[in-house]
């Protein structure tokens, strides 16, 4: 569903992703990690087609984000770590309009947008301004808005940002229950408790480059075989990011 090959990006002299490829078949929950300007940005927003990437391409469900981009991008729904609206639309009025955006029909909008807000709690604000709204309410909207056109393949950065603990958990079960129904999850995160969780296989980037791919388990079995005692993801991440001493 998601096929990365040779993708570069560079910014001058600053190499921020070198030859990065991947596979991420239909269903699977990746989890994208890395340090702070390891890369993981710059790859989403290659991804959801917000970066031209130097060199590479980027297929979306067989759609070539390059040569067929409104192709690939209606098959996405994109959640990002700092959502951005029409501070002046109600939460209802933004969902029209999201709607207006993947030509639905206005039923199912109604429809789909009375499911989500009532899965995710809007429904007492669906009529308020939504410059007015807290950053979790808000945090909570950019979800629903993403997930509005049933999209095949979910692009997240760092989704639990803001939420309280009872909409973090009811995020992440949505979030696995779709993987286990088909829909492909990307997700980048600092949060290494919940990329253990919830993700089938785990990709660590560092200084542009893909560094570690596999399973929890995969990834902690290559490791200990060097350096034994590596048990969580947390320590295994920390082991292959690790800036050498000068």
């Amino acid at each position: 569903m998601i096929q990365i090959r040779d993708l570069c990006m560079n910014y001058g002299p600053l190499v921020a992703l070198d030859r990065l490829n991947l596979d991420i078949p239909q269903g699977e929950f990746f989890a994208f990690l890395g340090p702070n300007g390891a890369g993981k940005t710059t790859t989403i927003k290659i991804l959801t087609g917000l970066l031209r990437p130097t060199s590479g391409t980027v297929s979306i469900c067989g759609h070539d984000l390059g040569s067929a981009p409104l192709g690939a991008k209606r098959r996405i729904g994109f959640i990002p770590d700092v959502a951005v609206f029409y501070e002046k639309l109600s939460p209802l009025e933004f969902m029209e309009f999201i709607g207006d955006l993947f030509s639905i029909g206005r039923q199912q909008v109604r429809e789909a947008t009375a499911t989500l807000f009532s899965k995710f709690s809007l429904e007492s604000v669906a009529t308020r301004r939504i410059e007015g709204l807290s950053h979790g309410t808000r945090q909570r909207l950019a979800i629903a808005s993403a997930l509005m056109h049933d999209p095949e393949v979910i692009i997240i950065d760092e989704p639990m940002v803001g939420l309280d603990p009872k909409h973090a958990r009811i995020v992440k079960d949505e979030l696995k229950r779709r993987s286990r129904n088909g829909t492909t999850v990307f997700l980048s995160t600092h949060l290494l408790n919940v990329a253990e969780e919830l993700a089938d296989r785990v990709g660590i980037i560092s200084e542009g480059r893909l560094i570690a791919l596999g399973t929890v388990d995969q990834i902690r079995a290559t490791v200990s075989a060097t350096i034994p005692e590596m048990e969580s993801l947390e320590s295994l991440f920390l082991q292959l990011t690790a800036t050498p001493e000068r």
